[in-house]
C-alpha cells in the first residue's frame, strides 16, 4: 500500500493548492450567493478546504523544523484578520449594504489546534507541566473569559477585542471552530497511520455532522442544500493519497493568499451589490 501511494500519490503543496482551489470556489459562493447565480455545489466543493488545510497544518507541525516560526506566521495572520473583522463588526461603514461582513476565522483555529498539538507533544516527552497547561488553557479560557464578562458586564467589549485578536476563543469561532479542533487532534494521533488516520477522520467527521443535521431535522434534500458539511468527509480520501513529501511551491504564498482573496472577493461583492441595486 505504501509503495503504491508513493507512486500515485500527490505531494503536500499538491494538497493545499487543490484546497485552494475548493476555498476560492466556496468563498465565491460565501460572497455572491445574494445574486442568485452561484450554483450551490460551488460551497458543496468547498466543503473539502478545511479539511485539507488542517491536514497539511497537522503535517507542517510535525515536520517543520522550526515550530516556533511555523506557529507564529499562522497566529499574526490570524490576529490581524481578526482585528478586520472586530473592525467590520463594530463599523457599519465597512460592511456591505445588506449588513453582510466576512467571517473568516479559519487561521484562529489553526492557531489553537496548533498550541493543542504541542501540548500533546510535550506530554509524550513527559514535559507534563507545560503540556497540559498548553492543552487545557486553550480549551478553558473561552468560559473562563465569559463568566469574566457576564460578571463585570463592562468587560464585554474587551473580551470581544480578545477574541478577535489574540486570544480567539474556539467556542466563538464560526470558521471551524470546537469540532475542527477536535478533529485536527484525531488527524495528530493517527498521524503514522495513513490508513488508520483516513478512515477514522471520515467517519468522525461525516458521524459529527450527520447527527447535527439530525438534531436539526433536517430531511432528506436538506442534507444536501443547507447541512451540508457532512461532505468535507470526503477529503478523507486524499488525504489517503498523500505520499509524505512536501512538493514544490512557496510557504509564504498561502499566508498572503488566503487573506488577499477573501478581501478582495468581498470588495467585489460590495461593488456589485451597489452597482446592482443603484
Amino acid at each position: 500500500m505504501e509503495n503504491l501511494r508513493n507512486k500515485i500519490g500527490v505531494s503536500g503543496f499538491w494538497l493545499k493548492y487543490f484546497a485552494a482551489a475548493c476555498m476560492v470556489l466556496d468563498h465565491i459562493h460565501y460572497f455572491f450567493e445574494y445574486t442568485g447565480k452561484i450554483p450551490l455545489w460551488f460551497s458543496q466543493v468547498g466543503r473539502l478546504a478545511f479539511p485539507l488545510f488542517m491536514f497539511c497544518i497537522v503535517e507542517g507541525f510535525t515536520h517543520t523544523k522550526n515550530r516556533k516560526k511555523y506557529f507564529l506566521s499562522i497566529y499574526l495572520v490570524s490576529v490581524g484578520m481578526g482585528l478586520l473583522q472586530y473592525l467590520f463588526i463594530i463599523s457599519d461603514k465597512l460592511k456591505r449594504s445588506d449588513g453582510f461582513y466576512p467571517q473568516n476565522q479559519a487561521l484562529a483555529t489553526f492557531a489553537i489546534l496548533l498550541v493543542i498539538l504541542q501540548g500533546l507533544d510535550w506530554c509524550a516527552k513527559k514535559h507534563w507541566a507545560k503540556g497540559l497547561a498548553a492543552i487545557i488553557l486553550p480549551l478553558v479560557w473561552p468560559f473562563v473569559l465569559i463568566i469574566a464578562a457576564q460578571l463585570v458586564p463592562p468587560l464585554s467589549a474587551f473580551v470581544g477585542v480578545l477574541h478577535y485578536t489574540i486570544l480567539p476563543m474556539h467556542i466563538a469561532i464560526t470558521d471551524g471552530g470546537t469540532t475542527y479542533i477536535l478533529l485536527g487532534v484525531l488527524l495528530y494521533v493517527l498521524r503514522n497511520h495513513r490508513v488508520a488516520q483516513a478512515v477514522a477522520y471520515f467517519a468522525a467527521h461525516f458521524g459529527v455532522f450527520f447527527a447535527l443535521g439530525l438534531k436539526m431535522q433536517l430531511t432528506g434534500t436538506q442534507f444536501f442544500t443547507m447541512g451540508y458539511e457532512w461532505m468535507g468527509a470526503f477529503a478523507a480520501v486524499l488525504m489517503l493519497l498523500y505520499n509524505g513529501t512536501r512538493g514544490h511551491g512557496s510557504k509564504r504564498f498561502f499566508y498572503i493568499f488566503y487573506p488577499a482573496h477573501v478581501y478582495v472577493l468581498y470588495a467585489l461583492s460590495c461593488v456589485l451589490f451597489i452597482a446592482a441595486n443603484s
